[in-house]
């Protein structure tokens, strides 16, 4: 007999479909989320027997758990914990451990993958084309692999994930992976994820309304409250606001915090470990404890929203030869141009600042980061400039 504990999100289900592919009904399957992971593996020791073998995917447990679940082993039990966050690395120390972030071939791995390669290898399973497949869209969704390599495939198979109940995701892909060639989404799925674009990219536009900006300690992040298409959101709201090392997602009613972020220069996963939570380099969590509330909920309640920079204009471009303009919300006006070829420099109300850059970007992401402004719209940049040309003119 077999028992598999796993995560509750598309990555922690991926492994629960590949383990009834592989043991059919000898095997009993527990979606857990965080916090609910150490009490099922408490009742597990205190009630299971050692004939059944236990899998442990995508969550770690704490000390207490991991004390146990070693003399359960030395003991004679079969546990198997299979992980692919950088926090549970000290688990590679134990027999029944096996953590890998990375592959041999630079790849970042997946809880899924690693899964799949374990019961390949111990046949256990039979790889196939429609399995392979579907795992590695599993493996890129939760890696963020899938923005790099536009796999809108692996962004939808989360979107099926979260618009129907994990029952009938389950039974959706176990029947299709076992009578496929390959894996894809059928005519009907197709148009209720087509729908459901259309919902994400209403509720992104909105959400771009309403994030503020605040400094901890070296890195500026953006604040935004949402419950609903956090990885969605999270990469949108950093290539919109590249100047923003990450970005925090408030989700009140589950009382957590999601950090995402689009740099190779930030990890996330450290950020959250400050709060006890983890992750992965480009998306992490946490919970609400009293130290992350304060610091993201209640320091910056108060704050303005950014504002968009503007999106149609004709005049006012961003890298213009002759200027880009914006402004704050004290009015300031700023100009940000070539001085030569490999400099550039903001003007702030007609007097230059005296840091200047080597690239636009340089220097746009410093004036945002310190004035928070927003390039103007067409209109704006042409009244900017009459009104100048007029009190060259008086003078």
């Amino acid at each position: 007999m077999y028992r598999l504990l796993s995560h509750n999100d598309l990555d922690g289900v991926g492994c629960g479909i590949l383990a009834k592919l592989a043991f059919g009904k000898d095997i009993r399957v527990r979606y857990n989320s965080i916090a609910s992971l150490n009490r099922e593996v408490e009742w597990f020791l205190e009630n299971g027997n050692q004939d059944t073998f236990l899998f442990i995917t995508d969550l770690s447990v704490n000390e207490e758990n991991e004390k146990n679940l070693e003399e359960f082993y030395q003991a004679g039990g079969k546990v198997q914990f299979l992980d692919h966050h950088k926090t549970a690395l000290h688990f590679n120390e134990y027999e029944w451990g096996h953590v890998v972030v990375e592959d041999e071939e630079g790849k970042l791995t997946s809880a899924t993958s690693l899964f799949y390669e374990y019961l390949v290898g111990k046949k256990l399973l039979k790889a196939t084309e429609a399995l392979t497949e579907f795992v590695d869209h599993v493996r890129q969704y939760d890696t963020w692999e899938w923005e790099k390599n536009e796999n809108q495939t692996a962004r939808q198979l989360n979107a099926l994930f979260f618009l129907v109940s994990i029952e009938e995701f389950e039974d959706i892909m176990l029947e299709r992976l076992q009578k496929s060639d390959h894996f894809y989404f059928d005519d009907f799925e197709k148009k209720i994820l087509g729908m459901e674009d259309h919902k994400i990219d209403r509720y992104i536009r909105r959400k771009k309304r309403q994030l503020v900006q605040t400094k901890i300690g070296e890195h500026y992040a953006g604040i935004v409250y949402a419950e609903s298409y956090h990885s969605e959101l999270g990469n949108e709201l950093g290539k919109e606001y590249p100047h923003l090392d990450y970005i925090v997602i408030l989700n009140m009613g589950g009382k957590r915090a999601g950090f995402r972020t689009i740099h190779d220069h930030v990890d996330v996963s450290e950020v959250a470990g400050r709060f006890s939570g983890g992750g992965h380099a480009k998306a992490s969590g946490c919970s609400l404890n009293n130290d992350a509330y304060k610091l993201f909920v209640t320091d910056t309640f108060h704050l303005d929203a950014l504002r968009e920079d503007a999106k149609r204009n004709r005049y006012n471009l961003k890298h213009a030869s002759f200027g880009s303009m914006y402004k704050n919300r004290t009015e300031a006006f700023f100009l940000i141009f070539p001085e030569d070829d490999d400099r550039w420099v903001i003007e702030q109300n007609q007097t230059e600042i005296d840091q200047t850059f080597y690239t636009f970007e340089e220097a746009e992401n410093f004036l945002k980061r310190n004035y928070e402004a927003w390039l103007v719209k067409d209109d704006t940049f042409v009244r900017h400039l009459m009104e100048k040309l007029g009190k060259i003119n008086r003078d």
